[in-house]
């Protein structure tokens, strides 16, 4: 995969060279190219922002840097032998990034980033580029940077740890929090490890019984707990079809009841009444 970013503070993207997305770049399966968007100005104060029409707070960024910058950076990738490119936009009022989203991505052969600074880069440019690309505008989540550049990083290490040959398991992605058919979409449980004993906390009996029925039913009951305290509309999204009878069984503990559409709600409690 080539991923390619245009932006005006090319040092925040330095941990893409650590971690498992650096790893993926060293054996080639990730080729990354920043591009600093201040080489595309013309002005001795390299500016890329302007005031907005219509009045209001803020600066938006220039049509021209962002066009000259996207122009080149396509043309450097085409010459190279890339093909075709997504334009990926973060913004607060994008797409929700989710990990379904991810997997989409992560099947792309060519991703563009363009994280904006101030209010955001003039519609235009936009625009523009989605009458011959592919765009993808994405939010990662409801609050607001003062830039684009760190939702960069999270879509790229959520993508780039999908990529046959970064993980060292390649199962391992399978039955993450959010992985599309993962445990009807529950959040993970708890993780152990050695020593058995750790300040006088023991490791749950079940994980230590060899039993893998057992086991595998006690992460499932685990995760229907985290989830119910954490994220209950997670389950409230699922299919009745998604769970069995153990399941039912966890949920009405947790105070889940089906409703006659044969999905789970969760009952009020007597203050909530």
């Amino acid at each position: 995969m080539r991923l390619d970013v245009v932006t005006i503070f090319p040092e925040y993207l330095e941990p893409l060279n650590v971690s498992l997305v650096g790893k993926a770049r060293a054996r080639g399966v990730l080729d990354v190219h920043v591009h600093d968007l201040r080489e595309w100005t013309y002005d001795r104060h390299n500016t890329v922002d302007d005031t907005p029409y219509g009045g209001g707070p803020g600066m938006v960024m220039k049509t021209e840097p962002w066009g000259e910058a996207l122009d080149t950076s396509l043309a450097d990738g085409y010459e190279a032998g890339a093909h075709s490119p997504v334009l990926v936009v973060p913004t607060p009022s994008g797409r929700p990034f989710t990990q379904e989203l991810a997997v989409e991505l992560s099947t792309e052969p060519w991703l563009l980033f363009t994280p904006a600074r101030y209010e955001g880069i003039d519609r235009r440019v936009i625009d523009e580029y989605a009458t011959r690309l592919r765009v993808v505008e994405v939010s990662i989540g409801d609050y607001v940077l003062a830039g684009g550049e760190a939702a960069v990083l999270v879509i790229t290490e959520a993508v780039a740890r999908l990529l046959p040959g970064v993980l060292g398991n390649a199962e391992s992605h399978r039955d993450d929090s959010f992985a599309p058919g993962a445990m009807a979409n529950l959040l993970e449980g708890p993780v152990f490890t050695k020593p058995p004993e750790w300040r006088g906390r023991a490791i749950p009996d079940v994980l230590l019984s060899g039993h893998h029925g057992k086991i595998a039913r006690w992460r499932r009951d685990q995760a229907f707990a985290r989830t119910a305290l954490n994220r209950p509309d997670l389950i409230e999204r699922c299919e009745a079809s998604a769970f069995d009878k153990k399941d039912r069984e966890i949920l009405s503990i947790l105070g889940f009841a089906p409703e006659p559409g044969g999905r789970f709600w969760r009952r009020p409690t007597a203050v909530e009444e």
